[in-house]
């Protein structure tokens, strides 16, 4: 893949893993849009990047995928790239949950439902292009769950399984499907400071833009190469080692 010349949507784009992407799309010299919920993020990230292209939405909210996908068909018709990046993962147990059952949907609907829909959406307008791209953020959780983030693992198993789908249907297509598989990495991701002890957001970002030009279509790096590559008996002992701690 060239990074260069591509006109990029990500999602939940204005922090972490999301804009340490769009700052190497825009470095490399492509055309760059991000998405997230927080205004004020935006406007920061703008500041810092006035060549980005900044709009306000949910993904967990099914008529701000519509309206997203609307306004970037008319605005970015060339959009031949598009990242499923943005998530959340809450660290409940299943027993806690009971009626609060609200916040979790949230998980599920942006996690999920969101890259699905998004997906679809905008499927008209990547088949345009002479070559596109989807990338779906996964993580090394889909491969051996974290038992401490049940739901978030589920999810994240599930994007697994339906990038592998969406593959296979986009086979005979201009499309390629990409997954990248994070690792826990060094983000705000889950609340801060709870994953300080993972990788370096740079030198992972390094590794996925090295894995797509380099033509792969499943990027691992440290923990999550391992668990990708891993035989069942390896996906037990690992399970059974990460959620003894």
């Amino acid at each position: 893949m060239k990074l260069a010349g591509n006109t990029v949507l990500i999602t939940g784009g204005a922090s972490g893993i999301g804009f340490a992407l769009a700052e190497r799309f825009l470095k490399a010299g492509s055309e760059v849009i991000i998405c997230g919920r927080r205004e004020e993020k935006l406007q920061q990230v703008r500041q810092q990047y006035p060549t980005l292209h900044t709009r306000v939405c949910d993904v967990g909210d099914p008529a701000d995928r519509v309206a997203l996908a609307r306004w970037v068909k008319q605005e970015f018709p060339k959009l031949n790239v598009f990242i499923n990046n943005a998530g959340i993962q809450r660290r409940v147990a299943v027993a806690d949950i009971g009626e609060a059952w609200e916040a979790h949907q949230q998980e599920i609907a942006i996690n999920l439902e969101a890259p699905i829909h998004l997906s679809a959406l905008l499927l008209p307008l990547l088949q345009q292009q002479p070559e596109a791209y989807i990338m779906n953020v996964t993580s090394g959780l889909a491969f051996v769950p974290g038992a401490f983030a049940a739901i978030y693992s589920a999810t994240k198993a599930a994007m697994h399984s339906f990038t592998m789908s969406l593959r296979q249907q986009l086979a005979h297509t201009s499309i390629k499907v990409i997954e990248l598989v994070p690792p826990a990495v060094n983000t705000d991701l889950g609340g801060p400071g709870l994953h300080t002890f993972g990788a370096p957001l740079n030198d992972f970002a390094d590794a996925m833009i090295q894995g797509l030009e380099n033509g792969e279509q499943e990027i691992g790096y440290g923990t999550s190469e391992r668990n990708r590559k891993a035989s069942r008996q390896e996906i037990d002992e690992i399970f059974r080692q990460m959620n003894a701690r």
